[in-house]
């Protein structure tokens, strides 16, 4: 089976273009017209990537990857906007958008971001079950739980990634650029700024063992330290 596809675009003429683009490249697309009618279909649908314009009618874009986080907090979000602003782009990298598209749309760029995002998934999918010690916290990577004491958290895919790469080489520098390239497909400012708000999430997570800690280095990474 192809990866199913749910797009909610407002635009008819760029949503039947998207839709067919996608399809004759062998994706399962699911068009909707308007916010609510995307939340309706994602719930009674299967989908593996939602591709969700900001500015729609009803709902917009944001409130719809919201509804749908709730539903399934691990399925990737890719926001298409006429937009460009700064604040639009953090909102949506916060709600947990694995990309952010401006229009015009490329469709071959397009088709480039989502297929890094589908290869990420499926290798994150495959990966043998890891569990990591982190102070007085249990990671386990495979669940995606985050653990201490009696107290259990689901974590996203790309939280347990970011984890997961930190433990790799806790106590030495995560190195920024590399880890953009393979875990976010780019290096550019706003895949920056996600990475940089998955690990303030991170650093929150781990606050109840005040001896787990990210430190920033200047121009280069993160360390994991943990104290003794």
């Amino acid at each position: 089976m192809g990866t199913r596809i749910l797009l909610a675009e407002d635009d008819k003429n760029l949503g039947y273009v998207l839709h067919e683009y996608l399809e004759m490249n062998d994706f399962e697309v699911t068009l909707t017209k308007d916010g609510e009618e995307a939340i309706k279909v994602f719930q009674k649908g299967n989908f593996d990537l939602c591709i969700l314009d900001v500015m729609m009618p009803k709902h917009d874009g944001f409130f719809v990857a919201e509804q749908i986080k709730k539903v399934d907090e691990q399925i990737p979000v890719i926001f298409l906007t006429a937009r460009a602003l700064k604040v639009d782009k953090l909102k949506g990298f916060r709600i947990g958008a694995d990309d952010y598209i401006v229009k015009p749309v490329d469709e071959e760029e397009l088709m480039a971001r989502i297929n890094a995002i589908v290869k990420r998934s499926r290798l994150s999918s495959r990966t043998n079950a890891t569990t990591y010690k982190i102070g007085k916290y249990s990671f386990d990577y495979e669940n995606q739980q985050l653990i201490i004491a009696e107290t259990k958290r689901t974590i996203t895919t790309k939280e347990a990634d970011v984890l997961r790469a930190l433990c790799d080489c806790q106590g030495k520098i995560l190195d920024r650029k590399t880890t953009l390239k393979t875990l976010w497909g780019e290096n550019d400012y706003f895949s920056r700024r996600s990475m940089d708000v998955f690990i303030s999430k991170l650093r929150k997570y781990l606050s109840d063992d005040p001896s787990v800690k990210i430190r920033n280095v200047h121009g280069k990474g993160f360390v994991l330290e943990v104290e003794g």
